[in-house]
């Protein structure tokens, strides 16, 4: 036997020996996964790699599968472009101008076709079988690797005119295509090896669109019932209608904008968008006669600028906003309850003493005076520095806080007072027509920036901490933002090409050794796709400000 023909690997600290040029797939088939999921990537010596690699020299190999994080953005990539594939086959190219991939609801992603035939349920079921189709047929993703010129002619013969215009601002000299049984089609990430994988999905119509529904992450090997969230629908909705009329809906748009000198006009547009949002929202408040405003939303929202704004905004009407942050109200730092892995979980409701809050709320709705606390984190001890509130007639708190859309939080307090608030970065920019910019890219992106100015913090730590942030969005945000009686959206339209020239040296901070630098190289690879634009034509009250600084409020 010549051992040079023979590699060395480590799998879960054992070394075997296989023969160069032994895929990946072929090796994944000897091992079981233990999260209940299906391997669909592999880690070697800490990169990602996709299943039909194959190995060439000695190394340490790890196999991701679908209940993973990156794993599940791989299914989910090789779903879409098995739906494309099938709606093009159904429909037909000449009847189709564009297939939008929208935004995620849930556990379905929101595909908008423009065709020139109508989107019904028997269209739906016409394509959900012929996706079932190709993956009985158990048919290969096959990776080529072609010039970005040849990119530019391949997505123009096919009408795909948001990747033309995307890959016309690319730097690099060449790109990886998809070809599905002879569709070909550009994804931003790794595709899985075939499509016998593919097993757990549904199709149904809504409205004149259609929705990929997939297995969530902790069963990926199942369906759900799928509950549509209404109102996060109809915020999406509404933020991608306004970025269409905008002719800004895609990042080689936005690009094409900041050439053409745009972006000054586009900014002001936009944020004053949004101020025609928070100035209806206080609307709303004033007709309701409520004196409680609940906020929330997930990390990085910009809750603490909005809630200023808000708080304007109320002044017009004739109010006068008190606000009051729920973290004033954690408990002793010795009394935090601690999380699975034994370290203290702030985001869990029992956090906060809830019985306090409740008591000073209610007496303040009689009209009671109340002194109300700070919470000093360096000590970990709530404090009381004479800080009296006694509400008038015209008199309304506002009330910020992760847990403020939950009845638990406020159940002493009457629901005909409180008027709920949720508040997210819902981007309504995508990548081209197939690539959508998962919300989360974002808050990540603004919480790495804002971290890296305000707390020292560099890219590995945040990266690290950001599981933990989204299991308490899960748990405590994400069950309750259909309980609120409006949504406000605070993703901004141009805001990662400001974010980009900030974000880009935090993630070059972080060491190919860690564990986060797949991560980091992921968030970089995604800022390429952006021409960078400088800061300071973003006004200062903007959510942005929170993040980047120069911000006119406390935040």
């Amino acid at each position: 036997m010549n051992m040079d023909e023979y590699v060395k690997v480590e799998i879960d600290g054992v070394i075997k020996e296989y023969l160069k040029g032994t895929s990946l797939l072929e090796i994944s088939g000897e091992y079981i996964p233990k999260d209940g999921g299906d391997f669909i990537l592999a880690l070697v010596n800490n990169k990602l790699r996709e299943l039909t690699k194959k190995v060439q020299k000695d190394c340490k190999l790890r196999f991701v599968t679908t209940g993973e994080d990156a794993g599940h953005k791989t299914y989910t990539r090789g779903m879409i472009l098995v739906f494309m594939k099938a709606i093009y086959s159904i429909v037909g190219k000449e009847n189709i101008d564009k297939v939008y991939v929208e935004y995620s609801l849930k556990e379905g992603i929101y595909c908008q076709p423009v065709m020139n035939i109508p989107v019904t349920k028997e269209l739906a079921d016409k394509i959900k079988l012929k996706m079932s189709s190709y993956i009985e047929k158990d048919l290969p993703f096959v990776k080529k690797t072609i010039g970005t010129d040849d990119a530019i002619e391949l997505f123009k013969s096919y009408a795909m005119y948001d990747k033309e215009k995307l890959f016309r601002y690319r730097r690099v000299s060449k790109t990886n295509i998809y070809n599905l049984e002879g569709f070909e089609d550009y994804y931003y990430g790794y595709m899985p090896p075939n499509t016998g994988m593919l097993q757990w999905f549904d199709l149904i119509q809504k409205d004149e669109g259609l929705i990929l529904i997939m297995p969530d992450k902790k069963k990926p090997r199942q369906l759900q019932p799928f509950v549509f969230p209404e109102k996060l629908y109809q915020t999406l909705k509404e933020s991608n209608e306004w970025a269409q009329t905008m002719e800004i809906d895609t990042v080689g748009a936005l690009n094409e904008a900041i050439v053409a000198g745009n972006l000054n006009e586009l900014i002001l547009t936009q944020e004053m968008f949004q101020e025609m949002k928070i100035g209806e929202i206080a609307a709303m408040i004033k007709e309701s006669g409520k004196k409680l405003v609940m906020i929330a939303g997930p990390s990085s929202s910009g809750k603490t600028t909005f809630s200023h704004r808000l708080s304007i905004q109320l002044k017009t009407h004739g109010l006068v906003p008190h606000p009051i942050g729920v973290d004033d109200y954690f408990v002793e730092r010795d009394l935090t309850p601690l999380d699975e892995d034994g370290k203290p979980n702030y985001e869990a409701l029992e956090a906060i003493d809830t019985e306090s809050f409740n008591r000073d709320m209610s007496a303040l709705l009689e009209g009671k005076t109340v002194e109300l606390p700070s919470f000093n984190f360096l000590t970990g001890h709530r404090e009381y520095k004479g800080n009296y509130k006694t509400l008038g007639p015209h008199d309304i708190l506002v009330i910020e806080g992760i847990h403020g859309l939950n009845d638990k939080l406020s159940y002493s307090l009457p629901k005909e007072s409180k008027f709920k608030i949720y508040i997210s970065a819902l981007t309504a920019l995508n990548i081209d027509e197939h690539n959508r910019i998962p919300t989360t890219d974002l808050r990540l992106l603004r919480r790495m920036v804002r971290d890296a100015r305000t707390r020292g913090a560099d890219g590995t730590k945040t990266i690290s901490m950001w599981p933990s942030v989204r299991r308490g969005e899960e748990q405590n945000i994400f069950p309750y933002q259909e309980e609120a009686d409006v949504m406000f959206n605070s993703a901004l339209i141009y805001e990662l090409a400001i974010l980009k020239s900030y974000a880009e040296p935090v993630l070059f901070g972080v060491s190919r050794e860690s564990e986060e630098y797949m991560e980091a190289k992921r968030m970089l690879k995604f800022l390429d796709y952006f021409l960078g634009v400088n800061s300071d034509v973003v006004p200062k009250h903007s959510i942005l400000k929170e993040f980047i600084g120069g911000s006119c409020f406390k935040v």
